[in-house]
């Protein structure tokens, strides 16, 4: 259950009952599925073939825990705190409010699709709100999820299924979305096989609660690269974690050029570039370095504790700012545009007290890691080793061959070859997150407050 205690004392986890550690699914890659691939109108949509019940394990190449993954541990909903700076959460950072933006679309696409499904399907994906299967995600290429796979859906089912993920993200959001899923299935077609989860429809729905209009719900949309967490109070959306990324990134695939991660790359190195030598040092201290991976807060990190570091946005001018709040929105602006302004005003509330801070080079092309950190935002960009593509050095585009799936097969695996933390990082794996800290992920503390006033 959620902690509903009245009042507003810092909570730690020490305080918080039951402690059902149990590890992260990205460390179980490698176990066997616990949803069988089916099949059906979107595997045969993708060319994916049904598989058997041996083919439901989680795929050999890449597999096990990536960098910048998650090297933690799931824990339960009762558990969660959330990310803070000290272990100790800030207090009154939230609250239950009117935005002016409705809800409407993503609830009628919700409940469109929950009475889709058949009673087994429903049994499979609909959670209590409070349920541990929020906090149990993971970025890897596994197909030890819960819930209904895109594949293993109806045409009907699966039509709505991506209206809602339309009426919940932006245009630009869903093409991203979009695009993350079918470089993951060039990398199965790169590596000889793309019926596990290196699959366009290898993406897992499950519903919190119910879709309504007053009563707190929400949904996880999950698979290889992309996790979206949505929580919607009233008219009052949460969409952290969400988890962004693709190996490659920059490719032609089919004869469409795809580039992902542009903007991300670009408003960072804008950022950075417009500030003076002061300012530098204390950005990007060079205290650190530039390893295959520096991500701290993806899967199983919920509770993480990372303390600021960087440059203060009360240190930077008001173009600079600007600048800080450009990079912001291009993560902010994943989702449906009128709750994206309305994130991004709280966020600016607090932009005195963001901080931004730079790892390794800041060329066009470098690979480099940076950070936004403020008690309300946390995003983390990380440009990582390679694990399972290999760009040869005179390839401007890529199709699946058989040295391909060598290559590929060569360099997976973190720790040796290309891969790993101790592997040489790349702008063509680049893993991305944005988290609302201090016990907002998921929507939680907006759930606590429902409950104290409301019930």
């Amino acid at each position: 259950m959620v902690n509903s205690s009245h009042g507003h004392q810092p909570r730690t986890p020490a305080q918080h009952r039951s402690r059902r550690w149990f590890m992260n699914k990205a460390l179980l890659a490698g176990g066997v599925s616990a949803v069988a691939v089916m099949g059906g109108y979107a595997a045969s949509q993708a060319g994916a073939e049904t598989a058997s019940d041996a083919d439901a394990t989680a795929s050999a190449s890449p597999s096990g825990p990536p960098p910048g993954g998650g090297f933690g541990q799931t824990i339960a909903y009762d558990d969660f705190v959330g990310v803070t700076t000290d272990g100790t959460v800030l207090d009154d950072l939230y609250a239950i409010h009117r935005t002016g933006v409705s809800t409407t679309p993503v609830v009628r696409a919700g409940a469109a699709f929950v009475d889709a499904l058949t009673d087994e399907q429903k049994s499979a994906t609909l959670f209590d709100i409070d349920a541990d299967q929020w906090l149990d995600w993971t970025n890897v290429d596994s197909n030890d999820r819960d819930g209904l796979a895109l594949r293993d859906m109806t045409e009907k089912q699966y039509k709505l299924a991506i209206k809602l993920l339309k009426a919940a993200l932006s245009a630009r959001g869903l093409e991203n979305a979009t695009q993350i899923r079918k470089l993951n299935h060039f990398l199965g077609e790169y590596g000889g096989d793309t019926t596990k989860a290196l699959n366009y429809d290898a993406y897992w729905f499950t519903i919190m609660g119910t879709p309504s209009a007053t009563a707190p719900w929400g949904f996880q949309f999950e698979g290889h690269h992309l996790v979206v967490n949505y929580f919607v109070l009233g008219d009052q959306v949460v969409a952290t974690p969400t988890f962004r990324g693709s190996e490659p990134t920059k490719i032609t695939y089919d004869g469409v050029d795809y580039h992902l991660f542009r903007e991300e790359t670009a408003a960072g190195l804008k950022l950075l570039r417009a500030l003076d030598a002061t300012q530098l040092a204390t950005a990007a201290p060079g205290t650190e370095s530039k390893t295959g991976t520096n991500l701290t807060v993806g899967a199983g990190n919920d509770n993480a504790v990372l303390p600021y570091k960087g440059l203060k946005g009360s240190e930077l001018d008001r173009r600079q700012q600007k600048l800080l709040l450009d990079l912001v929105e291009v993560y902010t602006g994943t989702i449906d545009e009128g709750h994206s302004r309305v994130w991004l005003r709280d966020i600016e509330k607090h932009l005195d007290d963001t901080y931004f801070y730079w790892i390794g080079e800041s060329e066009d092309d470098s690979a480099f890691y940076y950070r936004v950190h403020s008690p309300v935002v946390l995003i983390e960009y990380d440009a990582e080793s390679p694990l399972a593509y290999h760009e040869d050095d005179d390839a401007s585009s890529a199709s699946p061959s058989a040295s391909a799936t060598a290559s590929a097969t060569a360099s997976a695996g973190p720790g040796g070859g290309m891969g790993g933390p101790n592997g040489t990082p790349t702008q063509q794996h680049i893993h991305t997150i944005i988290r609302t800290p201090n016990g907002n992920d998921y929507g939680v503390d907006l759930l606590r407050l429902h409950l104290e006033t409301d019930h």
